[in-house]
């Protein structure tokens, strides 16, 4: 049976639908499309877990209404069985239903990678990085788009940014927010660089940070007259505009000496832009960081950790194994990763961190 913090929580979403549904109806959310699409997408949400509570206390009733019958009725008591595993079933499928959801699991989000230790080589498995999250993007169906990179004259990248968004609309359990915000870490690599002319084994990093992608009518709002521009010339191993136009920007928060560049794009305007987007995800970060800072360390999410001091994960070439050291996870198909089949990995993550919800929840069953 559902215990009663689950019970309780089921009768609040009960009631948080019945208050979108009258927002719906009101004629003036239908003036706002931004409104109107966040309280269509919150019924969505709300409709199935709903439905499935009220499925629930329908066969609870009947359940009891059976068992008072049951010695009255031979026939009847046959069905209580068959009910009570009816409600087991329906109590299982509501505890998964209940977990709530990360809010930044509808979002696109922006992923930077960047070289760590390591030097020339760490700039190369950054760039392999990239590659691997860009086929990862591609074969779940996503659209992957390089917002600014850093090149190497090797091929590596010091730092690149990839935003991901979903086509369309995506169960969120499928959506990259709710997929790739585990990646953010410190990520060890050990291979025989091409750089070593000896055949020796190094050992480099890259870090991956995942941001929720914040819009213009976002909870952090930038105020122009906080921002310093500089503009100078791009940078890099060639190409067209490279070197020749001041292009590139770097735009500076002054509130929070939060600095971004961008010089990927051949205009001034796109590279303003495209670090706009990142300035507002860093800061939708930074307040998001700084509010699970005030909460009770407890309660804090080891998966949605974005320290970068910490090593999440080792990518071992001569074995072909990668290793994901917060939940155990091992496999030998470390080729298959970097060519974007993360969904092994992912999956040991997201089950994890369901366990761990799901424990809080419900902690008779943890």
């Amino acid at each position: 049976m559902l215990p009663e913090p689950l019970r309780a929580r089921a009768e609040a979403l009960v009631a948080e639908l019945s208050s979108v549904e009258d927002a719906l109806a009101d004629p003036a959310v239908h003036t706002d499309p931004d409104r109107l699409r966040s309280l269509g997408q919150r019924h969505s949400a709300l409709q199935s877990t709903v439905g499935l509570y009220e499925a629930y206390r329908r066969t609870l009733d009947d359940l009891t209404t059976a068992r008072e019958l049951a010695d009255e009725d031979a026939g009847i008591a046959a069905e209580v069985s068959e009910l009570e595993r009816e409600c087991d079933r329906l109590a299982d499928r509501l505890r998964l239903a209940l977990v709530p959801r990360d809010p930044d699991d509808a979002r696109p989000v922006l992923l930077e990678v960047k070289a760590g230790e390591g030097g020339e080589e760490s700039a190369l498995f950054a760039s392999d990085l990239l590659r691997m999250y860009t086929r990862f993007a591609e074969r779940s169906g996503w659209t992957a788009e390089v917002l600014d990179v850093e090149p190497t004259a090797l091929g590596g990248v010091t730092s690149a940014t990839l935003a991901v968004r979903a086509r369309g609309s995506v169960d969120l359990d499928h959506a990259p927010g709710a997929r790739l915000k585990y990646e953010g870490g410190v990520h060890r690599v050990q291979r025989v660089p091409v750089t070593e002319s000896q055949g020796r084994i190094h050992t480099s990093a890259a870090g991956v940070l995942v941001m929720p992608e914040a819009t213009e009518v976002d909870e952090v709002p930038i105020d122009p007259a906080d921002l310093r521009v500089d503009v100078y010339r791009s940078s890099g191993p060639g190409g067209q505009s490279v070197n020749t136009t001041d292009s590139a920007v770097r735009i500076t928060h002054l509130p929070t000496g939060t600095v971004v560049s961008c010089q990927n794009e051949k205009s001034q305007l796109q590279n303003r832009e495209q670090a706009l987007r990142i300035l507002r995800a860093r800061l939708l970060a930074k307040a998001r960081e700084e509010a699970a800072a005030q909460a009770a360390a407890e309660r804090r999410s080891q998966v949605r950790s974005v320290d970068r001091s910490e090593r999440v994960r080792t990518y071992n070439f001569p074995e072909n194994r990668i290793s994901d050291h917060r939940v155990g996870y091992k496999a030998y198909n470390l080729d298959q990763v970097l060519d974007g089949d993360l969904d092994g990995v992912v999956d040991a993550l997201v089950a994890a961190d369901l366990a761990r919800r799901l424990a809080d929840l419900d902690p008779a069953r943890a």
